[in-house]
């Protein structure tokens, strides 16, 4: 579950991020974050991975208490925690394999549950057959694929992607659309930032429209705009 309870956060050239948010968003929810550049789309997803702190109010994410947690405890949090980025971020020198089993690694996972769980994560993301060739070699919809089975091969129980389909053509982006909602299905928490309209409003979940750092709307099977 995560929970936001009276959350600013305030940015120290006083630029606000986040004014005021209070909601929750329970286990196995898929919630779409709307709203134009600069609303705040960003700084409610780093508040949760705790890339950020909130100025005021308290943050609690799968247990943890985002707005008084020590330093030290940030790996748990974020091994509980998949993201996926509109960049991919996937390096450059390593296979498709080696990329996805890096995240297992940087989490000290046994080398037998690597070699049993990346297969499974490529193959849910239709990427088995990519296994050995590297990133350059994509298109970007495989890419995102990639950045993907790295998000979930940890088996989160939250997946946080900001703007997943921004560099990606139509197409492709309803397939990655369509393999979060796939992921949602199976139990894992989905929060996606998106400025995609189209996707909000045929795909109907829960919805956020964040204006100047506030949510000002906060819809169960919402639109991208306020015309329900």
């Amino acid at each position: 579950m995560i929970e936001f309870r009276n959350v600013t956060k305030r940015y120290p050239n006083g630029t606000i991020g986040l004014q005021d948010a209070t909601f929750t968003i329970e286990k196995g929810e898929f919630v779409f974050i709307v709203g134009p550049s600069g609303s705040g789309k960003s700084t409610l997803l780093k508040l949760m991975l705790h890339e950020e702190t909130p100025t005021e109010g308290e943050v609690y994410v799968n247990e943890f208490s985002i707005h008084d947690m020590p330093r030290r405890e940030v790996p748990y949090l974020r091994r509980g925690l998949g993201v996926v980025f509109q960049d991919f971020r996937l390096l450059p020198n390593k296979t498709v394999y080696e990329n996805v089993a890096f995240a297992m690694q940087i989490v000290e996972a046994q080398p037998k549950d690597i070699r049993r769980q990346v297969p499974v994560a490529l193959a849910l993301v239709g990427l088995s057959k990519k296994a050995k060739v590297y990133p350059e070699q994509l298109s970007g919809g495989e890419q995102q694929r990639v950045a993907l089975a790295r998000a979930i091969v940890n088996n989160p129980s939250v997946l946080l992607a900001d703007e997943p389909t921004g560099n990606l053509d139509p197409e492709t982006s309803w397939e990655i659309m369509n393999l979060l909602d796939e992921i949602n299905q199976r139990g894992t928490t989905v929060i996606v930032a998106t400025h995609e309209k189209s996707i909000v409003d045929l795909m109907k979940k829960r919805v956020f429209n964040l204006e100047y750092g506030r949510i000002i709307r906060d819809v169960q099977e919402g639109n991208y705009t306020n015309e329900d």
